[in-house]
């Protein structure tokens, strides 16, 4: 089906129907909200500006190769796969609400981009074959769900031999200042901005305000995660760790030409915990996101 230009594959039904149907409750939350908006971004010229912004999305565009097959899982806006499609890369944006998949697909046609493409669609019931995908980009989407662990496992069938995927979750310690503030928001009547950066970085734009509040103080549902968890995932689905950020037992500066697929040490306890420590204090900021890199293996 069709519908306002986006090939809708939507299925609403949950792997685990004892569980309450947190899929429909999360597109609900983000058909009131898209989430990041377009707001002062109308040309390429913008997009690459907004982008070069953001650390993330100029890391993975000097780590993505040109002509590589791109998969973006929970796309949002799409302001990431359009931007990474202006690479001559072919990207594929999915995202279960097809109002954010509008705002996307409206701005890659009035900018004419075509090599990318917009896709209704539930990460439980892929409409993708199996080990299709040069790179996977999964940021901030399985800890909506009501089971990140099973998640992880379907999307990685995607990923061909050899690839990479990209995984960005909440953080269990890097996620405790902002649990706390939560709880003051949740209890108090106080200018929550006061005591979070993000808000008070954004206090001038309020689309854009509205939109951090609610994902960080209002959503439905969201789980935290560790390190050697995610590394227990990637072993469970033949993938092995490349890299992190923050990355384990690596204490400098991030740079802007960051290769966040070239392989980082060995992820040992010891340095798990110590990067660990390093979200908990700059989690605050951020909202205590982080992220996770690994190739999945060659059967031969």
């Amino acid at each position: 089906m069709i519908e306002s230009d986006i090939p809708c594959f939507f299925i609403s039904k949950e792997q685990d129907e004892k569980n309450k149907n947190v899929t429909n409750e999360v597109k609900l939350f983000y058909e009131n909200t898209p989430f990041p908006n377009y707001e002062g971004c109308t040309t390429l010229t913008d997009l690459v500006s907004k982008a070069k912004k953001s650390y993330f999305p100029n890391w993975l565009n000097n780590s993505i190769p040109y002509k590589s097959k791109v998969l973006e899982i929970g796309c949002g806006t799409g302001l990431l796969s359009n931007y990474l499609s202006l690479s001559s890369r072919t990207v594929f944006g999915t995202d279960i609400c097809n109002n954010s998949l509008d705002l996307a697909n409206n701005f890659k046609l009035k900018n004419g981009l075509d090599r990318v493409g917009f896709y209704q669609m539930n990460l439980f019931y892929p409409v993708f074959k199996k080990e299709s995908f040069d790179y996977i980009i999964c940021n901030g989407v399985l800890h909506h769900t009501n089971d990140p662990v099973l998640g992880f496992s379907i999307i990685s069938t995607l990923l061909k031999e050899g690839g990479y995927i990209i995984l960005g979750l909440y953080n269990k310690y890097g996620r405790i200042i902002q649990d706390i503030r939560r709880i003051i928001n949740k209890i108090t009547n106080i200018d929550i901005s006061i005591i979070d950066p993000q808000l008070k970085k954004i206090s001038n734009i309020e689309s854009k305000r509205k939109a951090w509040y609610l994902d960080q103080y209002k959503h439905p549902h969201e789980s935290t995660h560790t390190i050697n968890e995610v590394i227990k995932w990637f072993n469970n689905n033949e993938i092995n760790f490349i890299n992190s950020i923050p990355r384990i037992g690596v204490f400098d500066n991030y740079e802007d030409k960051l290769d966040l697929f070239k392989k980082n040490t060995n992820p040992s306890k010891a340095n798990q915990i110590a990067a660990q420590m390093k979200l908990f204090f700059s989690g605050y900021r951020e909202g205590g996101l982080f992220i996770m890199v690994g190739k999945k293996s060659s059967r031969f």
